[in-house]
């Protein structure tokens, strides 16, 4: 019966990952020792900016000039929307913070920038 009931456990486990929604486009995200997964459920809203400089709102493609607009628009309607930065590892820094800025100016109160947890590589003594 514990046989049993683990097994369960573990494919509705696996299962509930399956079925996560990802909001945003998949791009090579930076590392970061510190990134951890998180779980931002319906209240994420994603701007992804991929490798060659296109931008996203979930998976709607924008220019920057239309993301401040479509922002407000997004927090007008939820307005504890956390705004998630999803920016390709090769973007030059100015690139980011340019969207930043624009989200910023649009009314964000929580912005978050999407990292991968850094490789733990072990070090030996020599």
């Amino acid at each position: 019966m514990i046989d049993t009931m683990a097994f369960l456990l573990v494919f509705f486990m696996i299962a509930s990952l399956a079925m996560t929604r990802q909001q945003g486009m998949p791009v090579n995200l930076p590392r970061a020792d510190s990134g951890a997964p998180q779980t931002w459920g319906d209240r994420a809203l994603v701007v992804t900016i991929t490798q060659e400089g296109r931008l996203f709102l979930d998976k709607r493609p924008l220019q920057f000039h239309e993301l401040k607009a479509a922002v407000e628009a997004r927090l007008a309607a939820k307005p504890n929307t956390i705004v998630v930065i999803n920016a390709d590892d090769s973007l030059r820094h100015g690139t980011v913070m340019k969207a930043m800025d624009l989200v910023k100016q649009a009314g964000a109160k929580q912005v978050a920038i999407a990292t991968k947890q850094a490789e733990v590589i072990s070090q030996r003594e020599p």
